[in-house]
């Protein structure tokens, strides 16, 4: 059976891949927290590669506080030109201002008072607060909602402020201590390896604690539309035993859950039935002897298991390459996703 991660372990794998693997960059080479919120407001919606030049040409001209705050408002936007969404260079300006003029030049500590300043939104507060001064803010961007919803198989809608609100709950109990840290591995994972499109996980540091990759599900994660209209599909899943006590299998070629086993399945509304597979006839039970259903993230599967009402000899059936006989003791030896493995463990309990 699958466990979920506990939260020492996971943190643990996360933050030591994080230290060996992280990119330079650097705003990591400081703990000036204007710097680092410089960063993070260049990083909105622009690439690490493009933001490097225009961070060091930035610091460089307007190196503290109290510079930028009395340089005019040209001159900044003339150092921002080609990064485009320049509101932030002005939000920035008028909050450096703010900080100049209220705080004696120092980025302020207390999460609420940066909170309140212009253009300082819950991610910019959380990422600064716990990269510059360690405070137990979790952040969640884009990377964080695609990590986070796979490792837990989350359908919530990213896109909704009730899920960020979650996000930011669910991952307080990581950023107790080394917020800044946790807070940068999560969002360097979702950057290098738990991507968009053709995730690695194969190389992925927590991808025994990820509930979406156990499930088969990563590609459809995270959710972001804010009108889910779920198809539900009627599954019929066929139980085939034999004289051996062995059970048919399938290897899947469909493009979901693509080559993962499972017992016999077909749409219920489809021609094709277990009869036209196996080239003899086997009758089934006329009702199912177990339902289920399993969620993906648009679809829904109503599934209804039927047992073949006799054990069958085996040895007279030519199965097709992608079938198989199992004993019940060899699954760990299958890869068989949620739903089949709940079907497995009915199996077990009542043959």
């Amino acid at each position: 059976m699958h466990q979920m991660y506990n939260q020492s372990t996971f943190k643990e794998d996360l933050v030591s891949w994080f230290d060996k693997n992280q990119r330079e960059m650097p705003w990591r080479e400081t703990t000036n927290p204007y710097y680092i919120w410089l960063s993070e407001v260049m990083l909105q919606q622009t690439q690490v590669k493009t933001v490097i030049d225009y961070y060091h040409r930035f610091i460089h001209r307007f190196p503290t506080v109290s510079d930028l705050s009395e340089a005019h408002e040209d001159e900044v936007l003339k150092y921002w030109e080609g990064l485009g969404y320049y509101s932030r260079a002005r939000n920035f300006h008028t909050a450096i201002k703010d900080i100049h003029e209220n705080y004696n030049d120092r980025v302020p500590d207390v999460p609420e008072i940066f909170g309140a300043l212009k253009g300082v939104g819950p991610y910019t507060q959380a990422a600064v607060m716990s990269i510059a001064y360690d405070l137990p803010l979790a952040t969640v961007d884009g990377n964080v909602f695609r990590v986070w919803s796979r490792l837990n198989n989350d359908t919530r809608d990213t896109k909704l402020q009730t899920t960020r609100k979650a996000y930011e709950s669910e991952l307080q109990p990581y950023v107790q201590s080394d917020a800044g840290t946790f807070n940068q591995a999560m969002m360097e994972l979702g950057a290098l390896i738990c991507t968009p499109k053709n995730s690695l996980c194969m190389f992925c540091p927590v991808q025994a604690h990820c509930e979406a990759f156990y499930n088969g599900t990563v590609e459809e994660l995270p959710v972001k539309s804010t009108k889910i209209k779920k198809k539900h599909i009627k599954q019929h899943v066929f139980i085939i035993k034999n004289t051996k006590g062995e059970f048919l299998i399938e290897k899947r070629k469909q493009k979901l859950l693509n080559n993962m086993w499972e017992f016999p399945m077909y749409e219920a509304q489809s021609t094709q039935d277990i009869n036209s597979t196996l080239t003899t006839n086997i009758e089934f039970t006329s009702s199912p002897v177990y339902t289920l259903k399993h969620q993906f993230t648009h679809i829904t599967w109503d599934m209804e298991v039927f047992l073949a009402t006799e054990i069958i000899d085996g040895s007279n059936i030519r199965l097709p390459e992608q079938m198989t006989w199992m004993h019940l003791d060899d699954k760990e030896a299958y890869n068989f996703p949620v739903s089949m493995t709940k079907i497995y463990k009915f199996l077990a309990q009542h043959t």
